[in-house]
């Protein structure tokens, strides 16, 4: 198994039992499923069906419809469960993501894989942020988060993208944990 997959063997059996725990929280509280699947567009644009603990009530995605922005994440806010808003403020309700890296259909760190409605709305030079994996983390997650517009996204992957190195990886994921545990642009 090579390094990086033997990283993230090691941080999924680090987490399992917190996982585990989480699992059966989600489950008494909101019953199932426990997981959602959310389609995302991966490298190249394959399409790819990106884990996470569930936050939304059932059917929230039917409820939501079109909307971005502010409006979705008004609507968004009347349909989380009763632990939702708390696992994807703490980022714990992306521990499943593990999976996804270990599938090979992510990275740990990248551009974030867009829900299928965003990326419908790229413009085509937006779309080289396809060209590598897409990540459990990376530049937004520690430069603001919810916090930023879809143009500050789109100019962070691009830096990421131009400026890549082994250092910039472990730079992100450092300063990950802190951004999360202070739950800065968390909403």
């Amino acid at each position: 198994m090579p390094a990086p997959l033997a990283v993230v063997a090691l941080f999924l059996s680090l987490l399992l039992p917190v996982a585990a725990v989480i699992a059966l929280v989600v489950l008494v509280t909101s019953g199932r499923p426990v997981l959602y699947r959310g389609e995302r567009v991966g490298r190249h644009g394959h399409f790819f069906a990106m884990l996470k603990f569930r936050t939304l009530k059932r059917d929230a995605e039917s409820r939501l419809g079109p909307f971005l922005g502010e409006e979705l994440v008004r609507l968004t806010d009347a349909e989380y469960t009763r632990i939702g808003r708390w696992l994807k403020a703490s980022q714990l309700d992306e521990i499943p993501q593990l999976v996804n890296v270990l599938k090979g259909e992510m990275s740990l760190v990248g551009p974030r894989p867009l829900p299928l409605r965003d990326y419908r709305l790229l413009e085509d030079w937006h779309r080289a942020r396809y060209a590598v994996l897409p990540g459990m983390t990376g530049l937004w997650q520690i430069s603001g988060r919810s916090g930023l517009g879809f143009d500050d996204l789109v100019r962070l992957d691009f830096t990421y993208l131009e400026n890549w190195s082994i250092w910039l990886d472990v730079t992100i994921i450092a300063r990950t944990i802190p951004a999360v545990v202070m739950r800065r642009g968390a909403y």
